[in-house]
């Protein structure tokens, strides 16, 4: 292998509902933290995923990583699972979590971090609008 890291990107997109709340916090509270966010019948969006893989360049491949392995891969552990769902209530990953932006990036990154080698390092973009978005892990 090349001594020489490089990072590789693939980028993917889903649309998904959620709210925002948090079942301990009175009604009051749930609306004054969260706003528009906590909207009862939820509300939904077109999330962008940038998913960072880096590592050494395989000398007989040329590849850090395959990108349709890559590709299949997030197909498979993300969108065929969060795309057009509602996480609140169609996923289990979110059934005791609240589907921010932070938490939903942190579980793309336990679900596809456990699919990968060991050598490769992994981080997310997590755009939830054009100009709100989240990455993790924080380096």
């Amino acid at each position: 292998m090349s001594s020489k890291r490089v990072a590789v990107f693939r980028k993917e997109h889903f649309n998904a509902a959620h709210r925002l709340n948090n079942p301990n916090w009175s009604e009051e509270k749930n609306e004054r933290v969260y706003g528009k966010c906590n909207n009862y019948n939820f509300h939904g969006h077109n999330y962008d995923l940038v998913v960072q893989v880096i590592g050494k360049i395989d000398p007989e491949s040329g590849y850090v990583m395959d990108m349709k392995l890559l590709s299949d891969l997030i197909k498979e552990e993300i969108l065929d699972k969060f795309d057009h769902k509602n996480l609140n209530l169609d996923t289990e990953e979110f059934k005791d979590i609240n589907p921010s932006a932070e938490n939903i990036a942190i579980v793309i990154y336990e679900k596809l971090r456990a699919k990968l080698p060991d050598y490769l390092d992994l981080r997310i973009r997590l755009y939830e609008t054009e100009r709100n978005f989240v990455e993790y892990p924080v380096i």
